[in-house]
């Protein structure tokens, strides 16, 4: 009589056995079960983990910013941790174990750049985000955004070097070429050091922008007789928005080697003039109040300054000059039209006899004339 038992062992054994035979007859099989077991659990582990820390910094705007920016690298991080526990704890006698090995340690180097990209990122947009340049006096949000967005983009181009370096430096055949090439390396180097002058210049040219700030963002600046804001500053170039709406690339190394205009640099606060000719029988008074209720009326003035003065005396007429102040450079540009438009009417409507104009005085140069002849004509 057979034992129900030893058949169910004899089935278990039959159905088993091939597949032993096979992972050993493939070695090759059991890591990448391994691997593939490793996929879900890290999945899961990712996962749970975002939860949590979302709920955890819900009112932390750094760590919160880190998470949403960070776990997608984070998550590739752990997974190929795990799978190179995996691969260093494979048998040597594995074909290729090496080869896969490097490419994991390579993998590894990648994913490990990619987050700290991701979190400088999110470091950077947190400050920016906590410091918004869209109010009044943005003056030292524009200060904090330019330290960042520089800085940051200067520490992410150190960290994707500093990756990029090390698995470089893992590949056995640069080694050798490295050292076959350090009897050359002198003059290598002064090469390279030629070559890369530019690039240097201007990464040093905009640490050095960060740090003592001869502009920031949404600065109104005159560079090469050009009026307009600064828009953009980058790793290597300066993006000026001029009021035309064209753009105008400047390096940043030419910031620190030439002089240019800065029209906010301590304060957003500035003045502008307005210059009108007029005829010297023009009550200045006048145009001093005139002026006075203009800025009172207009929106752009920010109550500082309006002053009317005589700066010129020519000989045909004398020139008067309002000062007014604004908020901005743009508010300022809208005021002095709005200034000068409305003198210009008021000295038309109020004073049309007044405006500068040419005198001729007509005097005979005897007591008597001939008939005929002409006067002598002199201009005054």
């Amino acid at each position: 009589m057979n034992n129900p038992a030893s058949g169910w062992f004899e089935a278990f054994a039959l159905t088993v056995m091939p597949w032993v035979l096979l992972v050993n007859q493939m070695p090759w099989v059991s890591v990448i079960v391994h691997l593939l077991i490793a996929v879900p659990v890290v999945a899961l582990i990712h996962r749970t983990s975002i939860i949590v820390l979302e709920r955890l910094t819900y009112s932390l705007p750094y760590s919160r910013r880190l998470v949403q920016y960070g776990h997608r690298a984070a998550g590739m991080v752990l997974f190929l941790v795990i799978s190179q526990v995996i691969l260093r704890n494979a048998p040597e006698s594995l074909p290729n174990i090496a080869t896969a090995r490097h490419l994991g340690a390579l993998a590894l180097i990648a994913a490990l750049t990619w987050l700290g990209v991701r979190c400088m990122r999110a470091i950077s947009h947190t400050i920016i985000e906590l410091n918004p340049a869209d109010v009044p006096d943005n003056l030292q949000a524009r200060r904090i955004q330019t330290q960042t967005k520089v800085l940051a983009r200067c520490v992410m181009a150190i960290i994707i070097l500093l990756g990029s370096g090390t698995a470089l430096s893992t590949l056995p055949i640069l080694r050798q070429i490295g050292t076959s090439l350090l009897a050359s390396a002198g003059v290598a180097g002064l090469v390279v050091g030629f070559a890369a002058k530019p690039v240097l210049g201007n990464l040093l040219a905009g640490m050095q922008i960060a740090l003592t700030q001869p502009i920031r963002l949404q600065d109104v600046v005159i560079v090469q007789n050009e009026w307009g804001h600064v828009e953009e500053i980058t790793g290597t170039y300066v993006v000026v928005r001029i009021w035309d709406h064209r753009r105008m690339i400047v390096p940043l190394q030419w910031f620190i080697e030439h002089p240019f205009q800065n029209w906010t640099r301590s304060n957003a606060d500035i003045l502008g003039t307005v210059t009108l000719w007029v005829d010297y029988r023009m009550p200045v008074d006048a145009l001093r109040r005139e002026a006075r209720r203009i800025c009172e009326a207009a929106p752009e003035w920010d109550h500082v300054l309006c002053l009317a003065q005589v700066v010129e005396a020519g000989e045909r007429a004398m020139q008067v000059r309002i000062l007014v102040s604004a908020g901005d450079a743009g508010r300022c540009w809208d005021l002095r039209c709005r200034v000068r438009e409305a003198l210009v009417d008021f000295v038309q409507r109020e004073y049309p006899e007044y405006l500068p104009r040419m005198r001729a005085e007509v005097a005979a140069e005897g007591p008597q004339r001939a008939a005929g002849s002409k006067d002598d004509m002199r201009l005054i």
